[in-house]
């Protein structure tokens, strides 16, 4: 067998088991998965609200949408390939330096997102040039998530790993009051009206632009913050040991690839509630009546999804709190029957001749609806990331974690907004939420296959025979 000598870094000579200071790692996992959570959101909102007229050419207002919804799940495409890159490097050479690269794919995409000339200036280089952002979007947000739940879990108090492993899920309701408050503030200063503007809008033309241009000014203080960064006690002990493999990605499917399509099939209720309450809602409430949709100006809409990601923001740290006192399993099972519970209701909450349409569209009614959707995301949301990285040993850990929550976009959130809108159009928004159920039914099969993981060692998950050791990569 032959061995790769891999350079130690300074941190590598310290003490495996000391633990960096609490704060700092609260505040690095937090912020990076917040800056990474509003790139995502600051374009999941103009796929509803700007890129339908300004990136597609269609005779109808709904290719046009269909259209821009495709390019939006180029992105969950992407997070697989994001995974598997960025996971190999977390798994061989740490987790610092590989956040740090993915922050920066992200980052720097959205920025040229802004910087993109339309359809009405080059034609269909236009959507080509936004779906090859759109990807590069993917590819940095696939190696985020597990690279900032393994720097909070693998660091976190014993008996309490899910609380200080949810600190990475808070940065998606922040990113998204981040991301849809800055479009608010816009609309509002800039008197924009969804239902009645042109393309010769202020905000169509530059203004929508500002939010993806912003992403610099918080990608350089994430990467800051991150620079700060120390390598986590399970990495640097795994590495002592002469554990880290030269290829994470065949050691992940030759000991662990059962706990890949356990935890992928956790998350797809989670992912398609979450795109049902952000993105394909806000088609629904905006789109015009004409098409038989609610005719809800964009800024009155938005106020009420602000105020519901509250409820998500809440909630995030309570579900990793009732995760360790209750386990992940009987949680997580519970809250996912209640999600399938809710799918049974979108014929209420949204029927038409109930809540009305346009200015005279009860606004307390959706608001309800979406505080009951916000609250379970949460609940289902926070735990996800102490339970996933829990199913796999150290040394492929994060491509292990990062590939079953990617591929587990694609089936959840992907194709979530592009359903849910062929469905609302086809047989009306009860349909919607029987997709929804039948998502949450097969994410609780998943869910009752798992094993119970809340008190597990994570340094002693994975434990291998003398004959059945990993292809290693020597230290030093």
């Amino acid at each position: 067998m032959q061995y790769e000598p891999v350079t130690q870094d300074a941190g590598a000579t310290a003490s495996p088991t000391a633990r960096p200071h609490k704060g700092r790692i609260i505040i690095s996992s937090l912020v990076g998965t917040s800056i990474e959570f509003y790139d995502f959101y600051v374009y999941a909102t103009a796929a509803i609200s700007v890129f339908p007229f300004l990136f597609f050419h269609s005779d109808s207002d709904t290719g046009a949408l269909l259209a821009s919804l495709a390019t939006f799940g180029v992105a969950f495409v992407a997070r697989p390939i994001g995974s598997v890159l960025f996971g190999h490097f977390g798994d061989r050479t740490g987790r610092k330096a590989t956040l740090l690269a993915s922050l920066l794919t992200m980052g720097i995409a959205t920025v040229l997102i802004g910087l993109l000339p339309t359809y009405y200036q080059i034609g269909l280089w236009a959507p080509t040039l936004l779906a090859i952002m759109r990807f590069c979007q993917g590819l940095g947000l696939g190696g985020e998530w597990s690279g900032a739940s393994l720097l909070a879990g693998e660091n976190s108090r014993p008996g309490h790993r899910g609380f200080d492993a949810m600190w990475p899920q808070l940065g998606a309701p922040i990113g998204f009051l981040f991301a849809n408050g800055f479009f608010y503030l816009l609309t509002q200063s800039m008197h924009y009206d969804s239902t009645t503007a042109t393309h010769q809008h202020p905000f169509l033309i530059w203004g929508w632009r500002l939010p993806f241009l912003a992403s610099l000014v918080i990608v350089v203080l994430g990467v800051y913050v991150r620079f700060k960064l120390d390598e986590t006690p399970s990495f640097k002990k795994a590495r002592a040991a002469g554990q880290v493999v030269k290829s994470p990605l065949r050691e992940t499917f030759r000991t662990s690839w059962r706990e890949v399509i356990r935890g992928t099939f956790v998350m797809p209720a989670t992912y398609t509630l979450f795109y049902l309450m952000t993105t394909w809602i806000l088609s629904y409430a905006i789109g015009k009546t004409s098409s038989g949709l609610l005719g809800i100006s964009y800024s009155r809409f938005l106020v009420l999804q602000l105020i519901s990601i509250i409820a998500f923001a809440i909630m995030t740290p309570i579900s990793g709190w009732l995760g360790d006192r209750f386990g992940r399993k009987a949680f997580l099972g519970t809250v996912t029957a209640a999600i399938a519970v809710f799918g049974l209701a979108f014929g209420l909450f949204l029927d038409r001749a109930r809540i009305g349409t346009g200015e005279n569209a009860d606004m307390g009614h959706l608001l309800a609806f979406l505080l009951v959707g916000m609250t379970l995301m949460g609940l289902t949301f926070g735990i996800q990331s102490a339970l996933l990285p829990e199913l796999f040993p150290t040394n492929v850990r994060y491509t292990g974690s990062a590939i079953a929550y990617n591929v587990a976009s694609i089936l959840g959130a992907a194709v979530a907004p592009f359903i849910a809108a062929w469905l609302a159009a086809t047989f009306g928004p009860e349909s919607v939420g029987l997709y929804l159920t039948s998502m949450a039914v097969l994410t609780l099969i998943a869910v009752l296959s798992v094993k119970e993981t809340s008190r597990v060692d994570l340094d002693a998950i994975g434990g291998q025979a003398p004959d059945d050791e990993p292809e290693k990569v020597a230290v030093g």
